[in-house]
């Protein structure tokens, strides 16, 4: 495990970086750009502090953080991505909030916690890539079921005809939006294409049933094509559907639960997979069935939803199209 010499905190927003040196308790305050990366330079030359022996700790903000990382992989400079809310929750009760305060809190937060903390891998741009198409994506279905629930409505309660210009504008809007998913999706999967080894994985995790292109793609985001996550239990943790404990003492014995600290995205995503497996999967359709007996269904559609990413890090790990050998010994 590599000692760094300083420990950078740096709290990230749209137009602004603020940066804190932990061993110095000096900050800054930068645009979030190339000019403002110039004067961080000059500000680090300014406290002698040693780049090459630095570690930049930044949270995850969706995509604000992409221009710090780029600059620090040009210069080969160590950094880490946290995510919030575990800064927030190891700094206890905490009064106030501004971005200097912040910027402070995290550089404190990667101090006491720095003997766990290690450095990121190289952004793979293609991944980042991928996210962007799938998010811009989500959001055009997001707006064409709007609009879906709006034009059915607005028949519904009015008897429209086809000459109606609101109608009209609606599906005009409708068949614009589903044909730019289509590019949308195209554009992705000639982005696996690019890479030898997503065009592998994504192959074989959707010779899963249940797992279409959607799903894949959002698993070897997320997964950072399976090498973010070092088993599926901890993805599973991540998307949210390992049930923990909840018990204290004599008092409180409650069943197990999931927690709401996770991904509910993904986690919305593996419910259709999981729907569709237990329908054309036989294993899993007789999985379920039994589990049914004593638990209720929610309960067992999380069960499946951690076969299916048990089965993806299994075959993905043997480099094997998933086949289907299910005999009913009934």
């Amino acid at each position: 495990m590599k000692k760094w010499l300083f420990i950078l905190g740096v709290d990230i927003s749209k137009l602004t970086l603020d940066i804190h040196c932990a061993e110095l308790n000096t900050h800054i305050k930068i645009v979030n750009s190339t000019e403002g990366f110039k004067v961080f330079k000059k500000w680090v030359k300014e406290f002698k502090i040693d780049l090459a022996n630095s570690i930049i700790v930044m949270e995850y903000t969706g995509g604000y953080e992409y221009k710090l990382i780029q600059f620090c992989e040009s210069l080969s400079i160590a950094y880490t991505r946290i995510p919030g809310l575990a800064i927030k929750k190891s700094l206890g009760i905490t009064r106030g909030k501004n971005d200097k305060v912040d910027a402070k809190r995290i550089a404190t937060y990667a101090d006491e916690k720095i003997k766990t903390i290690t450095p990121d891998k190289p952004l793979n741009k293609r991944i980042f890539q991928l996210k962007e198409l799938l998010s811009f994506r989500k959001r055009l279905v997001r707006t064409n079921a709007g609009l879906k629930s709006s034009l059915k409505e607005r028949i519904y309660m009015y008897e429209v005809t086809g000459k109606d210009t609101i109608r009209k504008i609606t599906e005009d809007n409708i068949k614009r939006n589903e044909a730019d998913i289509k590019k949308l999706d195209l554009a992705m999967l000639e982005l696996l294409k690019d890479d030898e080894s997503m065009l592998k994985n994504y192959t074989i995790i959707t010779s899963l049933k249940g797992i279409g292109p959607i799903n894949a793609l959002m698993t070897i985001v997320y997964t950072e094509n399976f090498t973010s996550f070092s088993n599926p239990r901890t993805y599973a943790v991540y998307v949210g559907v390992i049930p923990f404990d909840h018990s204290s003492g004599t008092s409180v014995r409650g069943r197990k639960r999931v927690s709401q600290i996770a991904n509910k995205e993904l986690k919305q995503e593996l419910n259709q997979a999981a729907r569709t497996a237990i329908q054309w999967d036989k294993e899993l359709a007789a999985y379920a069935a039994r589990k049914l007996e004593s638990k209720l269904y929610p309960v067992v559609l999380n069960n499946v939803k951690f076969k299916l990413i048990l089965r993806m890090f299994s075959l993905v790990k043997r480099g094997e199209l998933f086949v289907e050998n299910y005999k009913n010994v009934a």
